[in-house]
């Protein structure tokens, strides 16, 4: 049974989500806030040096699942893509951007903590705050991913319009740069939540009835 016609790789979406929740929500227990000193963020690294591991960890290998889902989806969506037999491939480089762009989003913070012995101050505000050009690059990366599905998705119907729509609309807030963080940081998520449970509950044979119908 090829990847097209099995739905289990689609549950690696589910855990992907739950990965990347649960990374954020113990890396940034008393994290220090937008505009903390040096010092501040060092003594951060210090006292909570295995929060931040793990919780670094964790969302690490929520991107790693991610990109393993997209992988995936791109093989479903090369099924019926036709025409536009390329996008699938443009969906996955997009996915391979974004996760390698999350791992070292994370990683800065991870190796803020590993060398929190051995840098000062300024250092720690510099791996803390380096963060945010990574995450930054991972919105426009994204864009790739949902766009490229929301254009799949409306014409081959392999996923529900009103879906195809909903990535358009995260795709423009992801393009949107003062608002871009709210596709990354909800967004996403919802996409990659939303995505799998389609795959899962969507039977092949539907997904082919519809695009033969697009």
């Amino acid at each position: 049974m090829n990847t097209s016609e099995n739905r289990s790789w689609a549950l690696v979406g589910l855990v992907t989500v739950a990965l990347w929740i649960a990374g954020v929500f113990i890396i940034t227990q008393a994290q220090p806030g937008d505009h903390a000193t040096g010092g501040q963020i060092l003594a951060w690294y210090k006292s909570h040096t295995t929060t931040i591991l793990l919780g670094g960890w964790i969302f690490m290998l929520g991107c790693l699942g991610f990109v393993t889902f997209v992988n995936g989806l791109r093989q479903r969506l090369a099924a019926v893509t036709g025409p536009t037999a390329q996008l699938p491939w443009l969906v996955f480089a997009g996915a391979a951007m974004t996760g390698a762009l999350g791992l070292i989003f994370a990683s800065t913070d991870v190796a803020g903590a590993i060398d929190k012995n051995e840098i000062g101050p300024a250092t720690a505000a510099a791996f803390h705050h380096l963060g945010d050009a990574f995450f930054v690059c991972a919105e426009l990366a994204a864009v790739l991913v949902l766009g490229a599905v929301a254009l799949v998705a409306w014409r081959t119907r392999v996923l529900p319009r009103w879906w195809a729509v909903f990535s358009g609309l995260v795709t423009v807030v992801l393009i949107v740069g003062p608002i871009g963080w709210i596709g990354v940081i909800f967004g996403l998520p919802l996409w990659t939540l939303g995505t799998s449970l389609f795959v899962l509950l969507r039977s092949p044979e539907r997904m082919r009835a519809a695009a033969a119908t697009a």
